[in-house]
């Protein structure tokens, strides 16, 4: 039987450990912890140990904190222009970094932050003298290559700046408005040194919320390095190559898996998981059993959680990229927020 005809329930010949039914409730649990905090409900938002001490990220991709802040504050900005140019400049400017620190210290410094006032000088000063200060200019999500070898810039930051400008130069905006599928977008993006297929996706993902490009993200994953760990905790027999199939089989199956496990998932307002969500959680179940199933071992060397979560009060809000349409049910649900904080209030 092949991949494309196989439901997910019968994948039972590659034996699943009990990871896989933490997949499940970690997406599930995930989420609720997201819709609490976005009602304005009081902590604590779990009676999970693991959940309340650890940080993880949410259920939807989109709905993470710096993705949150790249939507809202970077790419749809109606004081900033919204050209193909621009668009790709800053989003590429902000992932480089990933930094919602980095990003406000340049807006703070530069007023605006555009292609058409970019100056390499500029920018590099003002990202130098933040390291000085002691500031760090890159999150700790992710690795960023330093591009030294290709680039040959004396700093981290001045190589990445480099790359963009030639990204730009060979009017890469461009070259992916003409592309039709996210896989060819990747691979443009994939063919610029320091830029790895984690990078690459994770890149193309972020484009692809603004209106440059109009992409499925059902079309097209790359599991990175965490996902793939996570995958070989619930499926030790399956080989590598197999992980985006088995991504795109829990994506398409996710309804009957929840169901037959008698979990409640709230979807993004109707939208179910996307690949790049899934590839996601495998990640963080990675990290979750790190804590909760330690002698389930996946990617040598990873048997900590680093980061500890600090639970803020202030409850958070929702916004996505306009041609998902999900904002006026957003609206709708921020109404029952104001609502539900007047009764706490009043009780």
């Amino acid at each position: 039987m092949s991949w494309a005809s196989t439901p997910l329930k019968r994948l039972h010949a590659f034996r699943p450990t009990p990871v896989f039914e933490r997949y499940w409730y970690f997406a599930a649990e995930r989420q609720e912890i997201f819709h609490k905090r976005l009602l304005g409900r009081p902590a604590p938002w779990t009676q999970d140990p693991i959940l309340s001490t650890y940080k993880f990220t949410s259920a939807y991709r989109a709905s993470d904190r710096a993705s949150q802040h790249l939507i809202r504050h970077v790419i749809y900005r109606d004081d900033l222009p919204a050209d193909s140019n621009e668009l790709f400049f800053r989003i590429i400017l902000f992932k480089l970094f990933n930094s919602i620190r980095t990003w406000q210290l340049l807006e703070a410094a530069l007023g605006s932050v555009t292609w058409d006032d970019y100056s390499f000088d500029v920018y590099d000063r003002i990202l130098s003298h933040s390291i000085t200060e002691g500031h760090a200019i890159y999150s700790s999500a992710y690795i960023m290559p330093s591009g030294h070898r290709t680039w040959g810039r004396a700093r981290k930051h001045q190589n990445h700046l480099a790359m963009l400008e030639q990204m730009m130069r060979d009017q890469v905006p461009e070259r992916l408005r003409s592309t039709g599928h996210m896989g060819e977008g990747f691979a443009i993006l994939r063919s610029y040194p320091s830029i790895g297929n984690f990078l690459a996706y994770q890149l193309i993902t972020d484009l692809n919320y603004s209106t440059l490009v109009d992409y499925s993200e059902m079309e097209f994953v790359v599991p990175g390095p965490g996902a793939c760990s996570g995958i070989r905790k619930c499926f030790p027999d399956l080989a590598d190559t197999d992980h985006a199939h088995l991504i795109r089989k829990v994506a398409e199956h996710q309804d009957d898996e929840f169901v037959r496990r008698g979990l409640n998932f709230r979807t993004l307002w109707g939208r179910p998981l996307q690949l790049i969500d899934c590839q996601n959680i495998f990640c963080e179940i990675d990290k979750y059993t790190r804590v909760s199933d330690p002698e389930v071992i996946g990617k040598p060397g990873r048997r900590r959680i680093k980061h500890r979560y600090t639970a803020s009060p202030k409850p958070i809000t929702a916004w996505y990229p306009p041609h998902w349409n999900l904002n006026d049910k957003v609206a709708r649900s921020e109404m029952t927020t104001d609502s539900y904080q007047s009764r706490m209030q009043i009780a």
